[in-house]
């Protein structure tokens, strides 16, 4: 198949691409590269600051879009799959539909759906949005409401979702949101994590003998509130106070995905998500290195992927009380670690492999085309 997968989210695509291209296929991404983040992509779509430089991007578009036909897999990372307007991503979005075959809209983060049903269906316990029945009102949550509802981008991925072949949700609670409103067309697939070896030099086995337990933390450009990441940071430094002589902390923010790689991959425990059920594509990537992910790991997580023996990820709720009291546990506790990491490298062969995830894409498009 020839593929065009368009935006990324966290190496989501670039990832994806390697494993299908493993299977033969002819596959081109084309990004900002997620930002600062700056992933891999064959054609760059990054947007220099100011409004010129809007109008230079769209051109770049547009010539592209010359280019950018007879695929027969065009998939989106997200309803923004470009840095560009609404307006103009949906002129965009009609050409595509017109010059390929089968197009496919990624759920792989914020949009429309994820905002409007953690708001007004609620099915999940506590996410982004809602904590129980009570919805949050803290400004970053406020702004991405403003963003998506009763806005321009609302009416684009509304639009998208209903015209396109198919929706890929990579996690749990965006398969929620999804799959009440376009059941036919909804297919979950895990994100996809290329092996990784263990993260240090301390075989598996002994590395729990070993203080101080390390723990890395990443924080997103102005994302900690809404992401939880300050709470779970205000936890670790406590304990970090509490127990010096037990723990190391590092913490990163807005670097590029080659540094923030080589500064966790001399971690023991990664913290991530306080809002999640189920972890993402940087404690994946963790993971896949023996690294412990102290996050999002409640029983919808196993339920969705088959998964009833392996349990690495330490679950925590969304308060400063129940990560301190987890981190601790393992603070004190350090010889539950070779168990946790090594069922977290099994957990991401036997769920995230990047080509097994690019199986089940192959599968999944091949059903689209034979349908158009």
């Amino acid at each position: 198949m020839k593929i065009l997968l368009l935006g990324e989210y966290s190496n989501v695509h670039n990832t994806l691409a390697k494993g299908l291209r493993n299977l033969g296929h002819q596959v081109v991404v084309a990004s900002n590269g997620d930002f600062w983040k700056n992933y891999p992509r064959d054609i760059d779509l990054e947007r220099s600051p100011g409004k010129l430089n809007g109008i230079s991007l769209l051109l770049k578009v547009y010539r592209l879009l010359l280019t950018w036909k007879d695929f027969d897999v065009v998939q989106l990372i997200n309803p923004i799959f470009i840095e560009l307007k609404a307006e103009r991503l949906l002129s965009i979005y009609r050409i595509l539909r017109r010059q390929n075959k089968a197009m496919v809209l990624g759920a792989f983060g914020m949009d429309y759906y994820w905002v409007n049903e953690c708001i007004e269906r609620k099915p999940l316990r506590y996410s982004d949005f809602n904590f129980g029945d009570q919805i949050r009102t803290d400004e970053p949550a406020l702004k991405e409401q403003r963003d998506w509802l009763g806005t321009a981008k609302e009416q684009l991925n509304k639009y998208i979702a209903s015209n396109c072949d198919g929706i890929v949700t990579g996690l749990y609670e965006y398969d929620v949101c999804y799959r009440p409103n376009f059941p036919e067309k909804t297919q979950y697939i895990p994100f996809p994590i290329e092996p990784s070896q263990p993260s240090n030099n301390q075989t598996l086995q002994s590395a729990y003998s070993s203080l101080p337990i390390k723990v890395f933390i990443g924080i997103s450009k102005g994302r900690s509130q809404y992401k939880g990441t300050d709470i779970m940071l205000k936890a670790a430094e406590d304990l970090k106070k509490k127990y010096p002589d037990r723990m190391e902390l590092t913490k990163v923010e807005g670097v590029p995905f080659d540094t923030y790689q080589q500064l966790m991959n001399t971690s023991d425990v990664i913290l991530d998500q306080l809002y999640s059920y189920t972890p993402s594509m940087n404690p994946l990537l963790a993971m896949s290195k023996g690294i412990i992910c102290v996050g999002g790991g409640e029983p919808e997580n196993y339920e969705i992927l088959g998964e009833n023996e392996l349990r690495p990820i330490i679950n925590v709720q969304p308060n400063y009380e129940s990560v301190y009291y987890e981190l601790e546990q393992l603070l004190l506790h350090p010889e539950r670690m070779p168990i946790l990491k090594q069922q977290s490298i099994e957990y991401i062969h036997r769920h995230h492999d990047y080509l097994k995830v690019a199986k089940q894409y192959e599968d999944f498009y091949s059903s689209l085309l034979q349908n158009l």
